[in-house]
């Protein structure tokens, strides 16, 4: 019996032993799992944190992006309306230039853009009854000084200066084979200004017309100063 129990207990001991070396190396590998999990989801969580951070980062340089973007349009929004405020106040102060200046106004640009002398000055209907008659006579009597600037004033102011003043204009027109600039009696929809019409040719020196060109020359040095 004794050998027996010795047998037994032996067994025990064996399978006691095994067991344990089983239960540590199941252990040792749980161990080894759980911390390769923990390694992982760590890794992953430091991506999805660095993804996330890189996501931030690239939604706040568009936001920054889009801000900066949305002030320079409002910018030059800005700079665009004060440009549309000083011609339309430059327009406005031609407008209510006093009667003789603005006739005055308009004779330069009508002897300014004369080729031949015959062409007839356009105005608006306003125009046309306030001070069409001026801007003719005006335009006519600059005319006439351009081919003899050596009359004398004095003389100019006597009736009879004015008639010398006339035979001079007329005479000199004939010897340019030109004719005195005459108003029509045709008028045009604008503001302020003229048309100098010589058969089919017009050329427009409307005040829109002469303050869009202006602008137009004017683009790159107005650029210059606002955008400096």
């Amino acid at each position: 019996m004794k050998g027996i129990e010795k047998l037994t207990a032996r067994i025990e001991a064996d399978a006691q032993a095994e067991t344990a070396e089983i239960l540590r190396a199941a252990q040792e590998k749980a161990a080894e799992i759980r911390a390769g999990y923990e390694a992982q989801a760590k890794a992953e969580a430091d991506a999805a944190a660095q993804s996330r951070e890189k996501a931030a980062q690239q939604r706040l340089e568009r936001l920054e992006g889009a801000a900066e973007m949305e002030a320079k349009r409002r910018t030059l929004a800005a700079k665009q309306a004060c440009i549309d405020e000083a011609f339309a106040k430059a327009k406005a102060e031609l407008l209510a230039l006093p009667e003789d200046k603005y006739a005055e106004l308009l004779a330069k640009l009508a002897v300014k853009a004369a080729k031949t002398g015959r062409e007839e000055i356009i105005l608006s209907s306003r125009d046309k009854q306030r001070v069409g008659a001026k801007v003719a006579a005006k335009a006519n009597a600059m005319l006439a000084k351009a081919v003899a600037p050596n009359l004398p004033e004095e003389l100019k102011e006597t009736k009879a200066g004015n008639v010398i003043a006339k035979v001079v204009t007329g005479a000199n027109a004939l010897l340019q084979g030109t004719a005195m600039l005459t108003l029509s009696e045709e008028t045009r929809d604008m503001e302020g200004g003229l048309i100098l019409r010589d058969g089919n040719v017009e050329v427009n020196c409307a005040f829109d017309t002469q303050l869009r060109v202006l602008r137009e020359t004017m683009a790159a040095d107005i650029a210059a100063i606002l955008f400096a």
